[in-house]
C-alpha cells in the first residue's frame, strides 16, 4: 500500500503520546502541522505497546519509532487499513558503532583487565587480533551496511547473512538465511543483527556453538531471544567459545543471579547500542525524510506490511 499524493497543504500529524520536541521539529520541518490525534492524518506513536490508541480510518500512515515491531504484530495492532513504518535502518549508524566496540572489547580483552587490573600473563595470552578475522553478521540489513566498512578498516572480511542470499554490498561471501550453519565453520565471529522472529529464535544454540571455533566471540546487538541462553552459558563455561558481548538478553535484564553476571568471558551492556534517552533524537531526520515522501506521494521508508514479522 502506498499514500496517495497529497495536496500542498500542511499535513496534520500527531506525536503521540508526547510531543517530542525532536519529532515535533521534524514534522514542521517537513511540511507538517502537529494536531490532536482526533484531528491527525498521520500518527507518530512513540509509547509502549499497551498503550496503543484505537485508530478511525482518518489514520492514513502509522510510524512506529522501533525496528523491532515483534510486540506490535503479537498484540495485533497491524492492520491493513492504513500505511506503517517502523525504523528499520535508522539507527544503523548507532548500532553498528556499539557492536565494533562490544567485539573490540572482547577480542582485545578490556573486560578482563577492567576485572582482574594488571594481570599480564592472562590478559597478554588472550588477546586476539580483529585484523585477518573473519566475521559473520547474522541479518544483513542497514546494521550490516554500516558494520561491514567498519570491520573492513579494521582489516577484517565479512560474510553477510540475509533471507535472498542477494550479494551484500562490501561482504566477502552472502548467504541465504537458510543455508545459515553453512556459516559456522567458516568463521571466527559472530554479530548478530537479525529481527527476533520463529525463524531466528534460538538461532544460536547448542549445535551452533558446538560449529563455531573455540576462539570466537559471539556480538549480540539484535534481540534476546535468538540466543538460547542455558545453551550459551554452558558453552561459555567449557571454553566451547571465547566469550560472548551482549548488549541484549532473554530476559531483560537477566535476574541477579544470572551466571551471565559471574562468567568472566561476558560482556553485557543494557541495551543502549541504540540509547532510549536519544532515540527520538536520531529518529526525526529520517521522520522528516519520510513526511516529505508522503506529501510528494513517493514510496516511504521502513515500510511494514500486514503479515510480516518485521
Amino acid at each position: 500500500m502506498s499514500p496517495a499524493k497529497t495536496d500542498a497543504a500542511a499535513i496534520p500529524v500527531a506525536v503521540e503520546p508526547n510531543r517530542d520536541e525532536h519529532l515535533v521539529s521534524a514534522v514542521e520541518s517537513a511540511g507538517g502541522r502537529v494536531v490532536d490525534l482526533a484531528d491527525a492524518r498521520v500518527l507518530v506513536w512513540i509509547g509502549a505497546v499497551a498503550d496503543f490508541p484505537d485508530l478511525d480510518d482518518d489514520i492514513e500512515w502509522v510510524a512506529l519509532k522501533t525496528a523491532g515491531i515483534e510486540e506490535y504484530v503479537a498484540a495485533d495492532v497491524i492492520d491493513d487499513r492504513r500505511v506503517w513504518t517502523n525504523a528499520s535502518g535508522f539507527y544503523a549508524d548507532n548500532v553498528a558503532e556499539h557492536a565494533l566496540g562490544l567485539l573490540l572489547a572482547g577480542l582485545r580483552q578490556i573486560n578482563t583487565a577492567v576485572l582482574r587490573h594488571w594481570d599480564k600473563e592472562r590478559i597478554d595470552t588472550s588477546v586476539r587480533s580483529l585484523h585477518g578475522s573473519t566475521v559473520a553478521i547474522i541479518g544483513a540489513g542497514g546494521i550490516a551496511a554500516s558494520l561491514i566498512p567498519r570491520l573492513s578498516a579494521c582489516g577484517a572480511r565479512s560474510i553477510a547473512v540475509n533471507r535472498s542470499g542477494r550479494p551484500v554490498e562490501g561482504a566477502a561471501l552472502t548467504v541465504a538465511s537458510d543455508r545459515t550453519d553453512e556459516v559456522w565453520a567458516q568463521t571466527d565471529h559472530v554479530v548478530l543483527a537479525a529481527p527476533a522472529t520463529a525463524a531466528t529464535h534460538h538461532l544460536i544454540d547448542a549445535q551452533s556453538l558446538a560449529a563455531l571455533p573455540s576462539h570466537a566471540w559471539i556480538v549480540n546487538v539484535a534481540r534476546g531471544p535468538l540466543v538460547d541462553q542455558v545453551a550459551l552459558i554452558e558453552a561459555l563455561r567449557t571454553g566451547e567459545i571465547a566469550g560472548a558481548a551482549l548488549d541484549v538478553t532473554d530476559p531483560e535484564p537477566p535476574a541477579a543471579d544470572d551466571a551471565l553476571w559471574s562468567l568472566p568471558n561476558v560482556i553485557i551492556t543494557p541495551h543502549v547500542a541504540n540509547p532510549a534517552s536519544g532515540l527520538t533524537r536520531a529518529m526525526a531526520p529520517w521522520m522528516a525524510e519520510n513526511l516529505r515522501r508522503y506529501r510528494s506521494g513517493e514510496d516511504l521508508l521502513a515500510v511494514v506490511r500486514p503479515g510480516q514479522d518485521y
